[in-house]
């Protein structure tokens, strides 16, 4: 290979590198996406927030393992404790990025500070996608981790609305694809990947 071609190869691989670290640091991705904050549809008001996996709070975490516990533990069976595990490790990796969707309580309306709201009422979480920016195949993309809804959240629209969200952050982010993984055995998220989504 000639260096032209090589310095060529180099330059695009510290380019995707760059995109990817770039859009890795960012603090709050929901900040161009305002209006993906509120989720108000099927009897539900939402509120979702940005986080990072080493600034979790405990509390948090632990909901979060709660959920995914009681969402995969079925389909992983006797493989759950070795697959906990790792996803403990997953979870709160300074790379991995989430989305926290909560439920606001009391009726309360969006009024001055969404924020003051959300902290005075919005204190059952209803749910959580844990993503990350990756190479994948020798492209960037944003590769979902988890996207995981209490149960009586699941079928009103919500999941759809969070990929939709996945989706302009990778595209605002420059990220070439959207990569996710589903247990064939998990029926209800096969037919939502597939049928729903496409």
């Amino acid at each position: 290979m000639d260096s032209k071609k090589r310095r060529k190869i180099l330059e695009k691989k510290q380019t995707i590198h760059d995109l990817i670290k770039r859009a890795s640091s960012l603090f709050d991705p929901l900040s161009p996406f305002d209006s993906f904050r509120h989720y108000r549809k099927n009897d539900l008001s939402m509120y979702l927030e940005s986080g990072r996996g080493d600034r979790l709070s405990s509390p948090l975490k632990q909901h979060i393992r709660k959920l995914l516990k009681t969402n995969m533990e079925g389909f992983y069976g006797s493989d759950w404790p070795i697959q906990e595990k790792a996803k403990r490790k997953e979870m709160s990796s300074t790379d991995a990025h989430y989305i926290i969707v909560r439920e606001v309580r009391y009726g309360k309306p969006y009024e001055s500070s969404t924020r003051r709201i959300c902290s005075e009422g919005c204190n059952q979480i209803a749910g959580f996608v844990h993503y990350r920016f990756t190479l994948e195949e020798e492209i960037p993309v944003l590769y979902v981790y988890e996207i995981q809804l209490e149960s009586r959240f699941q079928g009103k629209g919500l999941g759809e609305f969070l990929m939709q969200l996945m989706e302009l952050i990778a595209s605002k982010n420059r990220m070439s694809a959207i990569v996710l993984t589903v247990q064939t055995s998990n029926a209800l998220a096969m037919t939502f990947y597939m049928s729903k989504l496409g």
